[in-house]
């Protein structure tokens, strides 16, 4: 009965949404305020709705009630609580409607925290949110319908994907939606400013708070996934340039210079064309990526789904967006002028070159990842794309962006010097190099990667401090200038931290890279395993039972110069009801390395396959992007993103035509 209340919540849901893409942007057209009223309850009543859809299927997985074919086919009984919940989303029914709760949870959010915004234009938005949200309802409800009951239920289900059975997974594909459906918001608020004709500063203070949080969401679920593939599944490496890690890649690219833009729309009302087209843009590539995930065009391990016929139904809804957003920007742009004019040497120059940099590297992430569909519908050639190309062609943008990054954060707008803001960095320029020279003087016979890797990231750091420092004032007290500080706008704390933490993913990518140490062998117990100068003992091995697994657990001693320092329990598990093997590395975490070893299959001659590395600086990787989701935090916390700000400067009840 719950299961079938849930599918009536989710076509009832439907409907709403229909109506909301509808009446509320005919009563924007014809000034009738009953008729754009409609889009705040009809928001509210479509996310309730999906919450409740969204509710029944979760209770059926945590009853396990196999008389649901989406249960059975990604559930078991003996699962623990944790991954029967997360058994909701781990597939691709369950991960769509998680996609648009996550539509209508957006568009919630506008209908209650958007009095400050015209009537006309949050009846506009949420009109345009409406029209998402019916695309991927109706994709959900005839194509991907969750609530199918089979006739005769099992006795227990299938199990979810032991990959899936993780806690790093467990939280990363709702993280990673709130960033991907996030951007369906900053589109909708494009695409209701064409449909107005105006773009100004208040505009852009509107759409900036949505825009950061999409890039909140984005960077803690990229991270998590990162931080899984790391320590699940045991090849050492945070990232491999997979189609479905680029899905999420390039939209947080785009959110960025989207996020930058839309800065400079709401500082000095310029960039006003380039920040639309990248609304629209940004959300093209949250589809695109959803595309990617299920529609089987291209090989990955995180692909939700393998079916060619959905996938044409996502590629329309990707194409029908797109297309027509870009439509109506061409045809609408012309009356978006800009109002401020800046010299070359300002921040405005700084940002656009900012923009052009990301726009560049996301372009040659999307080429490398659709190249190999290319090749093969054109070329009939099969091939891949993989890390030496994105590595070559990526990295000297990132190292662009990273060198001009702390120069154009403190450049003032409109006009400034280069040769003061030099001078003002000149000590963390100095600081910089000097640590990439030590650094290339202790390495030998290694690439240059590990010191520009560690110059960029102390150039980012220390280029964020002095920003802080010199917002202090002029007092010789230092303490006085500490106050000063300490009550800076949270939005200045933000940028400072944020753009620290990525000087901080910088140095963990370069040093975990450059400078990583493997050792593969045969290992029987008892032998020692000499790496980087740390010593693995294998002590045992042992056969434990887990609550849905069996595992081949090794135990091993860490030490040092003789001097124990951690015990490590690397496994290999085996789930019997997926037929389907997992690794579990065994990691001794540090603040300037890992020691990680990963236990393989028994060998024929005696004893097992044993990987072991030591990881430099791993967990600064994380660190950075924990750093740069609390910048973006502190941002979005400032007090002028939580008032009327400039609600004022356009008219209550209707915008200025465009002529």
């Amino acid at each position: 009965m719950i299961t079938e209340l849930g599918h009536f919540a989710l076509i009832l849901a439907f409907c709403v949404a229909c109506v909301q893409a509808v009446l509320p942007l005919i009563g924007a057209h014809k000034r009738w305020p009953g008729w754009m009223a409609v889009a705040v309850p009809a928001a509210t009543a479509q996310f309730l709705l999906t919450a409740a859809s969204f509710a029944a299927l979760t209770w059926a997985f945590v009853t396990s009630d196999f008389s649901l074919r989406l249960v059975m086919l990604n559930s078991h009984s003996a699962k623990p609580l944790l991954y029967k919940i997360t058994g909701v989303w781990g597939n691709h029914e369950g991960s769509m409607l998680l996609w648009v709760l996550i539509v209508t949870l957006f568009g919630a959010c506008v209908a209650w925290f958007g009095t400050n915004l015209p009537p006309s234009l949050r009846a506009r938005v949420l009109a345009v949110q409406a029209m998402v949200g019916v695309a991927f309802f109706a994709f959900l409800i005839f194509t991907s319908n969750p609530f199918l009951r089979l006739a005769f239920a099992p006795f227990d289900g299938q199990d979810l994907n032991p990959l899936l059975q993780d806690p790093g997974l467990a939280f990363h594909p709702p993280f990673l939606y709130l960033g991907y459906v996030g951007l369906s918001m900053t589109y909708s608020f494009a695409i209701a400013a064409l449909i107005e004709g105006r773009v100004d500063a208040a505009w852009g203070r509107w759409v900036r708070p949505y825009t950061l949080a999409a890039w909140i969401f984005l960077t803690v679920g990229i991270a998590l996934g990162s931080w899984w593939a790391y320590y699940e599944l045991g090849w050492g490496g945070f990232w491999f340039w997979d189609p479905v890690e680029n899905a999420s890649f390039m939209p947080w690219l785009i959110a960025v210079a989207l996020l930058h833009s839309a800065i400079v729309v709401e500082k000095r009302e310029s960039l006003k064309s380039w920040t639309i087209l990248l609304a629209i843009i940004a959300f093209g590539f949250s589809m695109i990526g959803a595309f990617i995930t299920r529609s089987g065009v291209l090989t990955s391990v995180h692909a939700f789904a393998n079916d060619p016929e959905r996938g044409l139904f996502l590629l329309g809804i990707t194409a029908l967006f797109m297309m027509g957003g870009l439509t109506m920007f061409a045809a609408r742009a012309g009356v978006m002028q800009a109002k401020g004019v800046f010299a070359i040497k300002s921040r405005e120059s700084m940002l656009v070159l900012n923009n052009l940099l990301l726009g560049v590297a996301c372009f040659i992430v999307f080429v490398g990842t659709i190249w190999p569909l290319v090749s093969e519908l054109f070329f009939d050639r099969k091939l891949s794309v993989g890390a030496p190309f994105f590595n070559l062609a990526f990295t000297p943008f990132m190292v662009l962006l990273g060198l001009v990054l702390p120069i154009g954060a403190m450049l003032p707008w409109k006009r400034g010097a280069f040769g003061r803001i030099v001078r003002t960095l000149a000590p963390a320029f100095v600081l910089a190099v000097a640590i990439g020279l030590l650094a290339f003087a202790m390495q030998t016979g290694r690439s240059a990667l590990g010191p520009v890797g560690l110059f960029l990231g102390a150039w980012l750091v220390g280029g964020a401090l002095i920003d802080l420092w010199s917002r202090s004032g002029r007092s010789a007290r230092v303490i006085d200038r500490l106050r000063r500080i300490a009550r800076l706008p949270r939005a200045d704390w933000g940028k400072a931290v944020a753009h620290g933490g990525l000087g901080v993913t910088m140095v963990g990518v370069a040093a975990m890279t450059a400078w990583s140490v493997e050792d593969i062998r045969v290992a029987r117990v008892g032998d020692a395993i000499e790496v980087a100068g740390f010593t693995l003992t294998l002590d045992d091995v042992r056969r434990v039972e887990g609550p849905n697994y069996i595992s081949t657990t090794g135990d091993f001693t860490l030490s040092r110069n003789g001097r124990g320092i951690a015990s490590l329990h690397p496994e290999k598990r085996f789930y019997p009801v997926a037929q389907m093997p997992t690794t579990e590395a065994g990691i001794d975490n540090g603040f300037l390395r890992d020691i990680y070893v990963v236990i393989g299959d028994a060998q024929d001659g005696g004893g097992w396959a044993v990987r072991s590395y030591y990881k430099p600086l791993a967990n600064w990787i994380w660190g950075g992007a924990i750093l740069m989701a609390l910048g973006g935090l502190l941002s979005l916390s400032d007090r002028r993103y939580r008032v009327a700000a400039g609600a004022r400067k356009m008219t209550p009840t209707r915008g200025v035509p465009a002529e």
